[in-house]
Formats: C-alpha cells, sequence, structure tokens
C-alpha cells in the first residue's frame, strides 16, 4: 500500500473512530498532497508525498519553538500532537551512526574537500535521506564533515 493510500484509509477510519484531531491532521495532510498534485498536474510518488510531509514536520517544529518562547503552552500541545500524528505516516528516523555513514558515501562520491563543497554533498544526500532523517541535523553534520 502506497503512502498515499495509507492516508486516505487512515482519514475513514479516523472519520468512523471521531478522532477529531487525526481527522483534522490527516485532512490537512490530504490537501497539502492534492494542491501539490494540482501544482505538478500529475499524481504524486511516495517521495514526494515524503517531502511535503518532512515540510509540515519543519513547520510543526518551527511553530512549536516560536510557540514555547511566547510561553503559549497551549499551542505548544497542539502542535505536538499535530507533529506526531504526521510523523506516524513517516518511515523510521535514521540513527546518528547511518546518517554519519550516508555523509562520508556522498562526501567520497562528490570528491568533497571543504565547506565549499556542501551544496554538492547535500544535493546527493537529502534525496536518500528526505523523510528519515531532519534537514537542519543533516545540513549541520554535513558543515562540521567539511570543516574538518
Amino acid at each position: 500500500m502506497g503512502l498515499y493510500d495509507k492516508i486516505n484509509t487512515e482519514m475513514v477510519l479516523a472519520a468512523k473512530g471521531k478522532d477529531k484531531l487525526r481527522l483534522s491532521v490527516v485532512r490537512l495532510i490530504k490537501t497539502g498532497l492534492h494542491n501539490r498534485e494540482i501544482d505538478l498536474k500529475r499524481p504524486l510518488n511516495d517521495d514526494e508525498c515524503l517531502q511535503l510531509l518532512s515540510a509540515m514536520v519543519k513547520q510543526r517544529r518551527d511553530s512549536i519553538e516560536q510557540f514555547r518562547q511566547g510561553r503559549r503552552m497551549d499551542l505548544v500541545e497542539k502542535e505536538e500532537g499535530e507533529l506526531g500524528i504526521i510523523q506516524s505516516f513517516m518511515p523510521e528516523q535514521m540513527s546518528e551512526e547511518d546518517i554519519a555513514k550516508e555523509i562520508e558515501n556522498a562526501v567520497r562520491e562528490v570528491g568533497a574537500v571543504s565547506i565549499k563543497d556542501m551544496g554538492k554533498v547535500m544535493k546527493v544526500l537529502m534525496p536518500k535521506l528526505t523523510g528519515r532523517a531532519d534537514g537542519k541535523l543533516v545540513g549541520d553534520k554535513v558543515k562540521a564533515r567539511l570543516s574538518a
């Protein structure tokens, strides 16, 4: 079953189970996917669905950080609930060791020697890691690796 089908199934289950928060978040995901399909004028594949979900996760994390700074714990709880539901559709996150191995492979593949090659490394790396690792964490690790 593809990711898109899983989202549709979850929407039906949430509606039947009267889980308002889950239903709301799944509808939000489905709307985002639908809008992306309209933009591209074709159905999305699983990688493109994961890219959209990753963007939604990043938005939620940024919002949580901002709401914490503003001491709005009611909104932090809401965003954390949404974040958990969105993450349930994503594959298991990679360990730090696995990320480091992928970074080393990408550095060797492009022949990176300095921080100036970071863009080349990220271009090779991110399609492999999208949805499975936080982009900011990967970027920080690549920067640290190339700076050493």
